[in-house]
């Protein structure tokens, strides 16, 4: 054997010894991601069904939703309050406005925000509210849009009885959540909402309705039974509002007292909502108005199978 040969199989040993190394650090990378990931599902499940076995004392789970009257509130106030909150989350626009707090167990645990710009200084189709729910760390956890052209659209079909829908988006769920006012609504019979939820795989259907004799904002939270598994129920004697919230715990996932919290913090907004659909309607059909979707809102109807 020559010397040339020699070198050649050396350096021919070194590629193949490199190219084994790598390949096999490829399979444990590989390998490892799988076990992260079966890891990572195991502990949502147990996370999941934790979530929906957990039982207070009594078998109900309650919190509270407590809007403040003004912004001097200890989340905003001070000159560099705002800037700060942005730098935490960039989910905290610069028109948030931290409008109410969750209180579970005697502790906060969430705040509410609205984009006050989008709502009090828009008109038409521009006009929307966007809620975001954050944790008492300003760290997102979710966020509620009027889905204006889904609410014109049944608004339309319902000849003018305001029909919202609001789609529900959370952190770390792979499903939309669609909250919608039934377009089904007789004068002076309480209004219903309704959302579906899916867990483990499975729709499972819910609907909130007004209660007969309410005067602060009370609704009754109803499965697909028909059988009431919690309430929202609000202060006659507060001062901005004040919503107390309960539901059995083994409904209370996660999904679900997200939703509920949004709902309990979109109630004050409710009528408002109610006649922007009604005189948008009346605009629209009269030429007053010419329909077009705002861009954010124009993307959360984007087909996700189409060709990109």
């Amino acid at each position: 054997m020559t010397e040339g040969t020699a070198n050649l199989d050396a350096r021919a040993d070194s590629a193949a010894s490199e190219a084994a190394r790598e390949a096999r650090a490829e399979v444990y990378e590989r390998e490892q991601k799988k076990s992260k990931k079966s890891k990572k599902s195991k502990a949502d499940k147990v996370s999941r069904i934790s979530a929906r076995a957990s039982k207070s004392k009594d078998g109900w789970h309650r919190f509270v939703v407590d809007v403040w009257l003004t912004d001097l509130n200890p989340t905003e106030f001070g000159i560099y309050k705002r800037s700060r909150n942005r730098a935490k989350s960039r989910q905290f626009t610069s028109d948030m406005d931290i409008y109410a707090e969750i209180i579970e167990n005697g502790e906060r645990t969430g705040l509410l925000g609205y984009r006050k710009d989008l709502w009090k200084d828009n008109k038409g189709m521009n006009r929307r509210l966007v809620f975001k729910m954050f944790s008492d760390k300003l760290n997102w956890r979710a966020t509620m849009d009027l889905m204006v052209g889904r609410s014109l659209q049944q608004t339309l079909g319902a000849r003018g009885v305001p029909a919202m829908t609001y789609s529900i988006n959370t952190n770390d769920d792979d499903f939309m959540i669609y909250l919608e006012r039934s377009a089904y609504k007789i004068p002076l019979i309480p209004e219903q909402f309704s959302f579906f939820l899916i867990q483990d795989g499975k729709p499972e259907f819910y609907y909130l309705k007004r209660s007969w004799i309410n005067i602060g904002g009370d609704y009754k939270l109803f499965n697909q039974k028909g059988e009431r598994i919690g309430w929202v129920d609000g202060k006659i004697l507060s001062l901005a509002g004040k919503w107390r919230c309960a539901i059995k715990s083994e409904y209370a996932s996660k999904k679900m007292l997200t939703t509920l919290k949004l709902f309990a913090g979109m109630i004050i907004f409710n009528r408002q909502a109610r006649w922007h659909m009604w005189r948008l309607r009346k605009d629209i059909r009269a030429g007053r108005v010419t329909p077009k979707l705002e861009r954010q809102e124009s993307d959360l109807y984007m087909n996700p199978r189409r060709v990109r």
